[in-house]
């Protein structure tokens, strides 16, 4: 069984359940998109000591790629 890291990661991409993120382009899973490091908090998570806004906490955004 798999249990969550001690950082309470659970190794699931953002907004894994589906549902995007305020900083997110496009729902998780959407053709055309990956995970990237979050512009406002840089990948921490955090900001002044609070959850980042942006990326709820996780660090990573879903961004668009490609430029087509």
């Amino acid at each position: 069984m798999s249990t969550p890291s001690s950082s309470g990661h659970t190794g699931q991409p953002s907004g894994s359940s589906g549902n995007p993120k305020p900083g997110d382009d496009a729902p998780p899973g959407t053709a055309g998109t990956g995970q990237d490091v979050c512009p406002d908090c840089q990948g921490s998570g955090q900001i002044n000591g609070r959850a980042c806004e942006t990326c709820q906490g996780t660090g990573m955004v879903n961004k668009g790629v490609g430029g087509a």
